[in-house]
């Protein structure tokens, strides 16, 4: 199937070609026709799939020609993928005449209020911000034709599932409403039952399963060694680009200075930052300016980071599924990846937890030449064998690199 047999308009077509969009991903394939039909939607897929298209094409076509006031909204979780999701909503509208716009926390409301009292047709937005706006009469909902709510269960995890329900409140009971959600728990079953009208659902690819180009391998410490492994771990890996991702912020902010001790460029990312120091941080990581990028599982879900080739995770996330979301930011779209987890005693239910989510057990392995200090965790790992080098080696220097245990 190819974008032209998809019925999209003619200004929208010529969108796709201009961004190089050749073939659609299954995700499209099945979510646009729907869409273009008026049915409700709740779409399941892998991270890196093209889901923003999914519904971006097929709503730009469907609205034509600009109106009076917003007749889409999209809500997503946080400032990051809203501004991430409107910028490429801008680029799929370039030869459309529609107004699309953003409103998020964290910046101040003067510019967000001049392109609302302007008009727009497309609105990208979290819910505080939009009910900030909505409570100072700067913005209407009962034009809405189109609801789409992205990654509905990372907006149920941080408390804006009350938000949502009010804001949906707004918008005309006769729409068109999508949701986009990597699981669905009790919440959201109960949210699509109120919101939505006899939805289709599409599933691309298991819910819980990692990208099948990631390969993956716990690395057992003592607690005490936590750091030099990281360190002894980025020297010896091949790699091009690397998240790290920690628990919490105060752990991140931690692991950052350490990192910069040890002579990487790094940047920083979680809630705690302020606007522009994160939009800083995903600009000069996405550029190259910065080797590697430490965050909280701010980052994990949704946001747009090509070629990364190394997701190292310092701290077991608590939640199982977060460990698909965290190692989907590398083999995005069938690109190879590796993603490597640091295991110490404390770990041991959390790792069993994420086994059990994905249905596999980690190899467990140990970095040549480390100096370990003995840990009972070190009886169930092995020297690893047969590795697979990434592009280049860091600074362009072969070093030895990390092996993986035989699966």
């Amino acid at each position: 199937m190819s974008f032209d047999t998809l019925e999209l308009s003619g200004a929208v077509r010529q969108a796709v070609q201009a961004l190089g969009f050749e073939t659609p991903t299954p995700i499209q394939t099945e979510a646009i026709p729907l869409m273009l039909a008026g049915r409700d939607v709740i779409g399941s897929a892998q991270t890196g799939t093209g889901k923003t298209a999914a519904f971006g094409l097929p709503i730009l076509t469907r609205l034509a020609e600009p109106a009076d006031g917003p007749r889409a909204l999209i809500l997503e979780p946080t400032r990051e993928l809203a501004a991430q999701v409107h910028s490429a909503l801008v680029e799929m509208a370039r030869f459309t005449k529609l107004e699309t716009a953003v409103v998020y926390g964290g910046v101040g409301y003067a510019r967000q209020n001049d392109a609302l009292r302007r008009g727009v047709d497309i609105l990208v937005a979290t819910p505080g911000r939009l009910l900030d706006h909505m409570e100072r009469g700067h913005c209407r909902l009962d034009r809405v034709a189109h609801l789409v709510l992205d990654e509905a269960d990372r907006m149920l995890d941080m408390g804006f599932m009350p938000d949502v329900r009010r804001i949906v409140r707004r918008c005309p009971a006769r729409r068109q409403t999508a949701l986009f959600s990597a699981t669905i728990p009790f919440e959201i079953e109960n949210l699509i039952k109120w919101a939505m009208r006899k939805p289709v659902t599409i599933e691309i690819g298991a819910r819980r399963s990692p990208a099948e180009t990631v390969r993956h391998a716990l690395y057992p410490v003592a607690t005490a060694q936590k750091n030099d492994l990281l360190l002894a771990l980025l020297e010896q890996l091949h790699w091009e680009s690397v998240i790290v991702f920690c628990r919490t912020k105060r752990g991140a902010d931690l692991v950052a200075h350490l990192l910069k001790k040890g002579g990487h460029a790094v940047a920083v990312l979680h809630s705690s930052r302020t606007q522009s120091e994160r939009e800083h941080a995903l600009q000069g990581f996405r550029k190259g300016r910065y080797e590697v990028l430490v965050a909280t599982d701010i980052a994990s879900r949704g946001l747009d980071i090509q070629d990364v080739t190394h997701v190292i995770n310092y701290d077991v996330p608590q939640h199982p599924e977060d460990y698909v979301h965290r190692i989907g930011r590398t083999g995005r779209a069938q690109a190879e990846g590796d993603a490597l987890t640091l295991m110490t005693v404390e770990d041991v239910s959390h790792v069993r937890a994420v086994e059990g989510y994905i249905s596999r057990q980690i190899d467990r392995a140990r970095l040549d030449g480390f100096d370990y200090l003995y840990t009972t965790l070190l009886d169930t790992s092995r020297p690893a064998t047969g590795g697979r080098r990434s592009r280049r080696a860091r600074g362009g220097r072969v070093g030895r690199g990390f092996r993986f245990s035989p699966g």
